[in-house]
């Protein structure tokens, strides 16, 4: 018994060596650093913004998820020709969304924005799937 213990626990060593040296010696650092990061804002808040009237909401959705509700009078920015749909105030508020938190095409679509000059670029994480699951008001095309 004692010597299959002691078999077992030099497997585990020698299993557990190849993670010590996964580094190969060299710092670690993350794959991607993101300079532009837009500000994250909850449903709370996203509402209020709504409410607000003046913030421009974009829908960075497939048309399929779209075609399901989006937020009222927010504009589908799954398109090739995003750009053209973007305020000319550079100031202005705007909130990006797509389907839920495991959906990253409203925040890289952020990050867009923000290289192009725009500084009140916010998104919101829980995507159209969580405003709708609250009971928020949608429409549908």
């Amino acid at each position: 018994m004692n010597k299959l213990v002691q078999q077992w626990l030099i497997g585990l060593v020698l299993l557990m060596s190849g993670q010590c040296f996964a580094g190969g010696g060299e710092d670690m650092t993350a794959v991607i650093h993101y300079d532009l990061n837009p500000k994250y804002v909850g449903l709370l808040e996203a509402e209020l913004l709504h409410k607000k009237g003046d913030v421009y909401f974009f829908d960075v959705n497939t048309l399929e998820i779209w075609a399901e509700g989006f937020i009222p009078g927010a504009v589908f920015f799954n398109v090739r020709n995003w750009r053209e749909l973007l305020p000319k105030n550079k100031d202005a508020e705007m909130v990006f969304y797509c389907a839920n938190r495991l959906c990253t095409a409203s925040v890289m679509a952020a990050r867009e924005v923000m290289k192009l000059g725009y500084t009140q670029v916010m998104q919101m994480p829980e995507g159209i799937y969580g405003w709708r699951m609250s009971g928020r008001t949608h429409e549908t095309p």
